[in-house]
């Protein structure tokens, strides 16, 4: 017998993937928590039946969320990961000598212990001697901090569920105060191209503009998400992500990637016009 583990990506669209195991499952105090073993993706994370993280193409999301950032600013010591249980951000930051401090918040302790468990392809640094993790509501932690930060990264579920305060202006508003004077925000930012995820997009957008004085969107294609076309938001006191872009040192670092490269983060800050429009029409 088959078995397919399936998302639906709108009430007309399914994903599937074949699955050879059903590896774990469980309902922790915030969301139910799956890992399947499947022919095409290896092993995948889902979170209320919604497709987290394959071990087949992680790598495209977690360098897109990281890099960019750090070759626009040498200079972060010191970064807040929000979200992220799965540990792949945190991987790709721990390629940096020169940070000296990352803070994971992530909610559901559950989902770390799974995912070191089931996927330490991404959990490989979480226990790194720079991370500490912090099991709370990423909302109230970052309340509590104040010019303290140079890079916070929010990687975050989709907006309901646990995830829904990280999409607020509330929530971003608490995360320019804590950013120090050149502190930079990464943000999930959705995709432009089915109707929810459009519209969580254009009102992610809407927020963040509203609070920093630099505010870009970025690009990326991730097979395993709806329509596989999928946003970063980059936003910023002071630093531009391709006016600030320091390109020869970060190509010095020699990091090896899989993803993302130099003419990527060039090319990544243009747009189609779909999505241009979308973003520049909705401005309130």
């Amino acid at each position: 017998m088959d078995l397919w583990f399936t998302e639906n990506h709108t009430k007309n669209v399914r994903f599937s993937i074949k699955v050879d195991k059903h590896l774990h499952s469980e309902r922790s105090e915030f969301q139910r928590i799956d890992v399947f073993k499947s022919y095409e993706f290896g092993n995948f994370l889902t979170l209320d039946g919604l497709m987290m993280v394959t071990e087949r193409d992680e790598f495209a999301y977690h360098e897109m969320i990281v890099h960019p950032a750090m070759a626009v600013n040498p200079e972060i010591k010191n970064i807040l990961v929000i979200g992220a249980g799965d540990g792949g951000t945190v991987r790709e930051l721990c390629h940096y000598t020169s940070i000296q401090k990352i803070d994971l918040v992530e909610i559901d302790k559950r989902v770390v212990e799974v995912c070191k468990m089931y996927l330490p392809q991404t959990a490989c640094k979480l226990d790194d001697n720079r991370v500490e993790i912090f099991y709370e509501d990423g909302l109230k932690f970052v309340r509590k901090k104040q010019d303290f930060y140079d890079l916070i990264i929010v990687d975050s579920t989709d907006p309901f569920g646990p995830g829904e305060g990280l999409f607020t202006k509330e929530f971003y508003g608490n995360c320019y105060n804590a950013l120090t004077q050149k502190g930079i925000l990464i943000n999930q930012h959705e995709s432009p191209f089915y109707e929810p995820d459009k519209q969580s997009m254009i009102l992610s957008h809407k927020r963040i503009s509203s609070v920093f004085p630099v505010h870009e969107v970025y690009q990326f294609h991730m097979p395993t998400y709806p329509s596989g076309h999928w946003l970063f938001g980059f936003a910023g006191k002071y630093f531009h992500p391709i006016k600030n872009f320091n390109e020869e040192y970060w190509n010095s670092l020699n990091i090896k990637t899989r993803y993302y490269n130099t003419d990527i983060h060039k090319g990544a800050f243009a747009l189609p016009t779909y999505v241009k429009d979308l973003l520049s029409t909705n401005q309130e």
